[in-house]
């Protein structure tokens, strides 16, 4: 199973769009499934439902951040080169899907955050979220920048 898939398939068991690509990568970023879902949680819905920076595009920036930043504060080198990492993953995610934007990629009006409750994950659910797929797409599109050495 692909990473892509593997995030798709937890995003349908009721993780948030974040999580979903950041746990399809834990392992690979030595964190446990538990502190995975725990880090990623807030993100979903746009940040907090906030409709803003795309869930799965923040779970993708998570990843990336564990396999290619530094914990050191004072490395200009690598903060800039995992900035470059990020402004690319994004891009990418961008061109294929047409923004990086909660709200926009849902196609909802103004920039007011969603009510914090989660709706619940049924079958109407996901015929009116493309979420799965961008889920898909975030964690494919990192796949394809590791496969590719960048």
């Amino acid at each position: 199973m692909t990473k892509a898939e593997r995030a798709k398939q937890y995003f349908t068991e009721g993780c948030n769009c974040a999580q979903s690509v950041f746990l399809a990568y834990a392992e690979d970023c030595g964190i446990e499934k538990e502190t995975a879902m725990l880090i990623a949680s807030g993100f979903g819905g746009g940040v907090g439902r906030m409709r803003e920076i795309c869930g799965a595009v923040s779970g993708m920036v998570m990843a990336a951040s564990m396999l290619y930043g530094s914990s050191d504060p004072n490395d200009s080198v690598k903060k800039r080169e995992l900035y470059k990492t990020v402004q690319t993953l994004a891009g990418r995610f961008r061109e294929k899907n047409g923004s990086i934007i909660c709200r926009e990629l849902l196609g909802l009006d103004g920039s007011a955050a969603s009510p914090p409750t989660p709706e619940k994950r049924t079958e109407q659910y996901y015929k009116k979220r493309p979420c799965a797929l961008l889920v898909y797409d975030a964690a494919e599109i990192l796949e394809e920048y590791i496969d590719l050495g960048k």
